[in-house]
């Protein structure tokens, strides 16, 4: 199949190539909207006034800090496997970009929390287990540097990719497995969310933003 060619670093760098320009068309329609949509034209919360608008930079990056670790684990278990170079790229280009995404949910998230919960930081199911993930992602990125055979390092950052993954349905599950200051799960995709149209739109956009970015 003609799809399978895309696993040759030249064929997805022709791919990547033509995909890039639109993908920017989409981050610059969809992030404009997001802004004005987030920022302007959506309502204050009724609980939380004006502070509720960090969520347009929150919540997506809390959602990338999750799912770029969710593909550099599977581009590192099809690696190992099959021994594709092209699944060891996505590693690396993943685990820098995963770790600022992680850094920023955080930081986020610490700025909403004084204003709402009248401090910066509290050991949360939800945070503990976000931090671990951005320790994670530094690890890795530890592991890698201090191996200086690229085979190795990439087998080795592969078992500690997948086996940190487990974390990945604890950062999303706590909030219901445990009594925490965090709020549940807004958005639902086998149901309606608990946001309105008005805040609901932009931050979708502002999702899909981050993930054509």
């Amino acid at each position: 199949m003609k799809f399978f060619r895309f696993i040759s670093i030249k064929y997805f760098d022709q791919l990547a190539e033509r995909l890039i320009p639109i993908l920017a068309i989409f981050v610059i329609i969809l992030s404009i909207y997001g802004c004005i949509g987030g920022l302007q034209l959506a309502p204050a919360d009724y609980q939380q006034g004006n502070a509720f608008r960090i969520i347009y930079v929150h919540v997506p990056s809390a959602f990338l800090s999750l799912l770029v670790y969710l593909i550099a684990a599977m581009a590192a278990g099809i690696g190992l496997i099959f021994r594709i170079k092209l699944f060891n790229m996505f590693v690396s280009g993943s685990l820098f970009l995963g770790a600022w995404f992680t850094f920023l949910a955080l930081l986020t998230g610490c700025i909403w929390a004084e204003p709402m919960w009248g401090t910066w930081w509290v050991w949360d199911a939800r945070l503990t287990s976000e931090l671990i993930l951005l320790f994670l992602y530094l690890g890795v990125i530890a592991l890698r540097s201090a191996i200086p055979e690229p085979t190795i390092a990439a087998r080795a950052s592969a078992v500690l990719l997948m086996l940190g993954s487990v974390n990945l349905p604890v950062i999303h599950y706590s909030v219901y497995w445990w009594n925490t200051l965090h709020q549940g799960t807004s958005l639902r995709l086998l149901g309606p969310s608990l946001i309105s149209p008005p805040m609901l739109y932009p931050l979708l956009a502002m999702i899909i933003v981050f993930i054509a970015y």
